[in-house]
């Protein structure tokens, strides 16, 4: 069985770390860069399965990525699920009319994370206490 690829893209080492550690438990192939402008690179050369995007990014942030993924053939067709900490009424409804698959809220829910990941992939688990 190939190893589904996850592309983490935040420019915070600490974020990174997390969902990267939380997931390579979960049997996924982890990949990370630290802005949209080499996140959209390596998902251009990597073509992950998903790409896990912060929205708020020096260089060039999450929507600006997202625009660039979606309108080039080779990476339209990715699932990106932006994680962020924007929280208020309305911001999920904003962010997934601009063409997000799905939408995390920061900070992390570290048991919710694994779950959207394989409802938006699929993949094998490490725990025996799962569904």
């Amino acid at each position: 069985m190939t190893l589904k690829k996850i592309l983490v893209v935040d420019d915070n080492l600490m974020n990174r770390r997390l969902i990267t550690d939380i997931l390579r438990c979960f049997g996924y192939e982890l990949m990370a860069a630290e802005n949209g402008e080499d996140g959209l690179k390596m998902a251009r050369e990597q073509q992950p399965d998903l790409i896990l995007l912060d929205l708020q990014m020096p260089v060039q942030d999450g929507f600006a990525t997202l625009q660039l993924l979606r309108k080039d053939p080779e990476t339209k067709s990715i699932k990106v699920i932006a994680v962020t900490s924007y929280a208020m009424a309305g911001d999920k409804g904003k962010i997934l009319a601009a063409g997000f698959d799905e939408y995390i809220s920061k900070p992390l829910n570290t048991r919710d994370l694994p779950v959207i990941v394989k409802k938006m992939l699929g993949g094998p688990h490490c725990s025996s206490n799962d569904e």
